[in-house]
């Protein structure tokens, strides 16, 4: 758990009410602003972003689900895109209190936001970090998830004895309620059913009448061979419960791809940096490489390769996803020079060099040509 406690920076208990982390919120905000702190702004300032940090956290029911769970950090599978729990913006926190004041104003004042009946759910986003290999075989995965779920006790409509909800007699079904300052028409969110337009007489203990509850749940999730980093993958009705009822959100999976230790890939294309060495290079032969699949491949290395030169080796790259074509691999080839020589290996070497420099660089083009270029530069400086 985190230094912090959101719940301490609020002064609320952990089982608090969305209503009562609402009011906490607007308590504490007004007595840490800075414009309300003259004596010490810096330090009613850094309180100040510390309850719109919590506050913007203990809002979000999928937030809150993490923090409970793994405190201030949240899950590591949240990552980029997920639900993290990075600086909370004033505005973020403001704006829905900012909403509950003044509701329609803006617009006329032409109804409120009353949710009246079933509510659908939030969608989630999750990452998943998957090896290369698992990209390009596919593979069936679970992911453990923070979520909100239907609660067992009452099935998700809030109610003890299975009652229907009724109208909320406080704001008549509409969530909002109206009171005339001045010129000016003030609408905010019924306090009586929290917005939703209706009430029910008999709440489930459980879920004390919201229909669903925080948990966690396991998801199984099907990865196709061949995709790609940043795709997302869709879980239909496997996000967060809907409100008394209402249909689940969806869960978006996204993945990310491991960095691997031998291959990069490009698209279905993957590349591989392979060490030959000189005499290879020189004379030619056959080598063993790696391939994606765990298998090794014999390619041909024509006699004279250099350093830099690519091997085609066809079919043998990625899987491409809805179809039975693979990609190819080009194999990035780097002449080694060898090292440590003994005795004989360096009077080989040196009876190598004595016969490629008898044979007037026929052997070396590259250096040939490298060496009149230079040549021709020192004597264009020399005139």
């Amino acid at each position: 758990m985190s230094e912090k406690d959101y719940y301490k920076l609020l002064e609320v208990e952990k089982t608090a009410s969305d209503e009562d982390i609402k009011k906490a919120y607007r308590k504490m905000a007004a007595k840490f602003h800075p414009d309300r702190n003259k004596d010490d702004p810096k330090a009613a300032e850094e309180k100040f972003k510390e309850i719109n940090q919590a506050y913007d956290v203990l809002k979000d029911p999928q937030k809150r689900a993490a923090y409970d769970r793994f405190g201030a950090d949240g899950p590591a599978g949240m990552g980029a895109g997920g639900a993290g729990f990075g600086g909370a913006g004033f505005g973020s926190a403001f704006s829905d209190i900012f909403e509950d004041m003044f509701g329609d104003i803006m617009s006329g004042g032409r109804g409120g936001r009353g949710r009246s009946g079933p509510m659908r759910g939030s969608d989630m986003q999750f990452s998943l970090d998957i090896s290369l290999e698992d990209a390009f075989k596919g593979k069936d995965a679970k992911l453990k998830i923070p979520t909100v779920e239907s609660c067992d006790q009452c099935s998700g409509t809030g109610s003890a004895d299975g009652g229907a909800p009724e109208a909320c007699g406080t704001c008549g079904g509409s969530g909002r309620v109206r009171a005339q300052q001045g010129f000016f028409t003030i609408e905010r969110t019924c306090h009586t059913c929290n917005g939703a337009g209706n009430v029910i007489k008999s709440p489930c203990k459980k879920c004390g009448g919201a229909g669903r509850m925080r948990g966690e749940k396991t998801v199984k999730i099907s990865i196709p061979a061949g995709i790609s980093e940043g795709q997302r993958i869709r879980l239909g009705g496997e996000g967060e419960a809907g409100i008394r009822g209402g249909e689940s959100g969806d869960l978006y999976v996204l993945i990310n791809i491991k960095p691997h230790k031998f291959f990069k890939r490009d698209a279905a294309t993957l590349f591989c940096r392979v060490p030959v060495p000189m005499t290879t290079a020189a004379l030619g032969g056959n080598m063993e490489v790696p391939t994606i699949e765990g298998e090794k491949n014999s390619i041909k290395i024509p006699a004279g390769t250099q350093t830099g030169q690519q091997i085609r080796v066809k079919g043998k790259g990625m899987s491409i996803m809805r179809s039975e074509s693979r990609g190819d691999l080009f194999i990035e080839v780097f002449v080694e020079t060898p090292v440590n020589l003994d005795k004989k290996q360096t009077d080989l070497m040196k009876q190598l060099d004595e016969t490629l420099q008898k044979s007037g660089n026929k052997n070396t083009p590259e250096s040939e040509g490298f060496f009149k270029k230079m040549k021709e530069l020192w004597d264009d400086i020399r005139d």
